[in-house]
């Protein structure tokens, strides 16, 4: 598949937006919907097509893509008859990008190819920042055929792309992937509480450690926010909190015990539960400053 096919691209958040645009970049013929307008005309100055409704973006779309919340948001786009299964044309590919249930992806699947449409489900990891550069690893369940089709589109939002099994196994790559991203974040921002207790030089304590193998790609991209005190969120702690459910309802279905990620997940939910849910998930730092008794979080704001 070349770079010239016609794109559909449902969902111009944070990351939605900068992917779309990564995509007419490439060169790729990209129509936008979003419930949000001035996305939209965001994607239209960057050199894209905007459409009033999701039927209207897909018509005529080799490639479909949906970035949006969470699993109810992508049944309501691609369901029902204003939605992509009835207005797509047989063939197209579609790869869903959202972090959703593994369940509702893989029964979703089934259900586009029921309808001549070739399903994909491909969630991301890398934020805002990895969006933005295109850089960003995508997991990605579906027919090794259907891949193999759609990765000169994946390959123009993303740098580590790898075919993980059938469909639903991104969504359970993704899943794990959001486990071991809350608990690093957790454990830094307890981290940076402790040396602050100390006086200690944190920007040089985050360099040495950085350099050991206490580094991980989660101390180098929020360790400076959280020593910052900048909250501006790439991912939204509320979608984390969602997507901890996700880790924890589908553990609990497979039967898996996951006594750390239990715990992490309360304190997500908890962070979430004191007004924090808009802010990017490093404020998780902010609940361990809480439990920690320092009054001067609540004076923050979260909006």
């Amino acid at each position: 598949m070349s770079n010239t096919q016609n794109v559909a691209f449902i969902g111009l958040g944070i990351m939605g937006l900068p992917m779309a645009i990564n995509l007419t970049k490439a060169g790729f013929n990209v129509t936008g919907y979003n419930r949000s307008p001035e996305k939209v005309a965001e994607l239209v100055a960057a050199g894209g097509t905007g459409a009033a409704s999701v039927a209207e973006a897909v018509a005529g779309a080799d490639v479909i893509i949906t970035m949006v919340p969470d699993s109810a948001d992508v049944e309501g786009v691609v369901t029902g008859e204003d939605g992509v299964f009835a207005n797509a044309k047989l063939g197209a590919l579609w790869i869903d990008n959202s972090s959703i249930r593994p369940d509702v992806a893989a029964r979703l699947s089934n259900e586009a190819r029921a309808a001549g449409i070739r399903p994909l489900d491909a969630p991301v990891s890398g934020g805002e920042a990895g969006a933005i550069d295109a850089v960003l690893s995508i997991m990605v369940g579906g027919d090794s055929a259907d891949f193999a089709d759609a990765e000169v589109v994946l390959n123009a939002v993303g740098k580590t792309i790898v075919h993980v099994g059938p469909s639903g196994s991104g969504q359970t790559v993704k899943a794990a992937n959001q486990l071991i991203v809350a608990a690093n974040i957790q454990a830094l921002s307890e981290a940076v509480v402790f040396l602050e207790a100390y006086g200690v030089d944190t920007d040089a304590a985050l360099k040495v450690l950085g350099g050991g193998l206490a580094g991980s790609k989660v101390l180098d991209q929020k360790g400076q926010k959280i020593l910052d005190r900048n909250f501006e969120p790439g991912f939204r702690l509320a979608l984390h909190h969602k997507d901890m459910g996700i880790v924890t309802s589908a553990a609990r279905e497979a039967g898996v015990i996951l006594p750390l990620g239990a715990i992490v997940a309360q304190l997500v939910a908890s962070t979430v539960a004191s007004g924090d849910g808009a802010l990017d998930h490093s404020a998780l730092f902010r609940g361990v400053e809480r439990l920690s008794g320092k009054s001067e979080v609540a004076a923050l704001s979260a909006s």
